[in-house]
């Protein structure tokens, strides 16, 4: 065979790069208690979930990590046309995973699609009236009304390819009410193609995500990661041990009965910080009899008195010493102390009054007590599970007695959803940093867009729907918080749920890794360095 110079080099270099290890590649390796339950960014709003597809999906604008103001993503820039009138210009170059470029076209797409009767993201579409193509570089977004806070919701409507979508036969979202039924399912459940930093490579449910970095992105990463691999862990001593052993960079959620322990790993650091969640008890207001108790024909939640009385035989102290550990606030609020018209007084609870429910009770009607249905996660947030079994007992004390269901969650959401549960724990971040949001989702009459996504317990006041409509179109700030803070105590005053705190978030991470702590619990994997 004649001997080729040329051909001879191409073979060198070509064993170089297969056996040659590379250096720069760096893997990191994190665990939590929860899964994601779908990959498609526009079907079910969970945080968790919606943390992960940003790695692969994008928004046109993005909180910054550290200030949480909102920056440039997708779009370039943006200027008011009129107060219902938006003009974004696209960021230039953008490719999507498969390499074609990301254009107006996608915008209107996937604003449209987030709106969809199957999208659980109307509480960040709210007020958008419809978005229009100007050119292949710029869209305008028209508004019912001024919305004050449209930016802060855009941060969570990412954006999917509208080919994709139509090749796959995914241009609507999945409809997640039942995940189990395999007939139900979309390609993009599976599947994932975005713009981002990183790229899905594989998705086994419950038992391993694998992300590998997209060499065609448009940014610049401050980190240095090239690789992410997430395992769900539920068991609590099994994420510790994987962190102790070097299995695993980080754990988000570590056992708060481990902290001192880790704390004191000269190898490992804790870094912690108030989320701005909390975590409350929803209750079925709606139906004329309550699924599963032994009260016929009428709904005890539908009483304030009952409610009033749940609420005040609670012991939030006992919870965030005992179960907690220091991980949770308690609270009388809806929303974190972050959020735009949370107050103090808000935020502080009715007293704890064991013998005062009882009375609101006997007053009631319900002398004897009753039972009810309790629908708990057991892997979504810290002592989920223990704190349904903790409230369970002190609601026993004034003869309600609990009967309850801990499960996964990603049977737990669907259950929820179909309101297949009298009363339910629920943990709810605030992505907009501003109390419409909640007041939004949660105690506005169920309508449409995005009004009473997640008032699974459908709560219905006049008074509260006037509130939530004005706030919506309010652009006055100082009126505008005011407003919040009056819907706020009505949510208070009527027991519309039953706050327990806000939690305290600890992320346990070896020490060689630095990373930015988020008040969303999010991970942006943008800025993780490793050392």
């Amino acid at each position: 065979m004649k001997y080729s110079p040329r051909k001879a080099l191409a073979v060198a270099l070509l064993c170089l790069c297969v056996g040659a290890p590379v250096t720069h590649a760096k893997t990191f390796k994190w665990t939590s208690q929860g899964d994601i339950t779908t990959w498609d960014i526009h079907a079910q709003n969970l945080a968790l979930q919606n943390g992960l597809h940003a790695n692969v999906y994008e928004s046109l604008v993005y909180y910054n990590s550290r200030t949480f103001e909102v920056e440039p993503m997708l779009a370039a820039s943006w200027r008011e046309i009129s107060p219902t009138q938006i003009r974004f210009v696209l960021r230039q170059g953008v490719k999507f995973h498969d390499g074609s470029a990301f254009t107006a076209d996608d915008v209107v797409f996937s604003l449209g699609r987030a709106q969809a009767k199957t999208s659980q993201f109307g509480p960040y579409a709210q007020g958008i009236a419809k978005v229009v193509k100007v050119d292949s570089g710029t869209v305008d977004v028209f508004l019912n009304s001024p919305n004050p806070v449209l930016l802060r919701q855009m941060t969570e409507l990412r954006m999917m390819s509208r080919a994709w979508a139509e090749k796959h036969k995914a241009t609507d979202p999945l409809n997640t009410s039942n995940l189990a039924d395999k007939a139900n399912e979309t390609f993009a459940h599976r599947n994932a193609m975005g713009t981002g930093p990183f790229m899905l490579e594989s998705w086994q449910p419950g038992v391993r995500m694998v992300f590998k970095r997209n060499p065609q992105w448009w940014g610049t990463m401050a980190g240095n990661v090239t690789e992410i691999v997430y395992t769900p862990v539920k068991s609590t001593a099994a994420r510790t041990a994987a962190l102790l052993s070097g299995e695993v960079d980080m754990v988000l959620d570590p056992a708060p009965q481990e902290l001192r322990r880790l704390r004191s790993d000269a190898n490992l650091q804790v870094i912690d910080g108030l989320e701005n969640r909390t975590i409350f008890l929803g209750m079925d207001q709606f139906r004329d009899e309550l699924v599963g108790s032994n009260v016929k024909g009428k709904n005890p939640l539908k009483d304030v008195r009952v409610r009033k009385a749940l609420y005040q035989a609670i012991d939030t102290d006992v919870i965030t010493r005992s179960i907690m550990r220091g991980l949770g606030k308690p609270t009388g609020a809806l929303v974190a102390p972050q959020a735009a018209g949370w107050g103090p007084e808000i935020g502080k609870r009715l007293p704890y009054d064991v013998e005062g429910a009882k009375r609101l009770m006997a007053a009631a009607g319900y002398v004897e007590g009753f039972e009810v249905d309790l629908a708990c996660p057991n892997n979504r947030y810290i002592h989920d599970a223990d704190i349904c079994q903790t409230v369970m007992l002190m609601w026993a004390r004034i003869g309600v007695m609990a009967k309850v269901r801990t499960m996964p969650m990603a049977t737990f959401f669907p259950i929820i959803q179909r309101n297949e549960a009298s009363i339910y724990l629920l943990g709810w971040g605030v992505p907009t940093f501003d109390a419409l949001y909640s007041l939004q989702s949660l105690v506005r009459t169920v309508g449409s867009g995005g009004d009473g996504e997640y008032n699974l317990g459908r709560y219905s006041n006049p008074e509260m729907d006037k509130l939530v409509d004005r706030i919506k179109i309010e652009t006055d700030a100082a009126a505008r918080t005011r407003l919040m803070t009056q819907a706020l105590l009505l949510a208070k005053d009527t027991v519309a749920y039953i706050p327990l705190h806000d939690q305290v978030i600890p992320w346990a991470v070896k020490k060689n890794i630095e990373l930015v702590h988020r008040a969303d619990n999010r991970v942006d994997m943008r800025h993780v360095k490793i050392n």
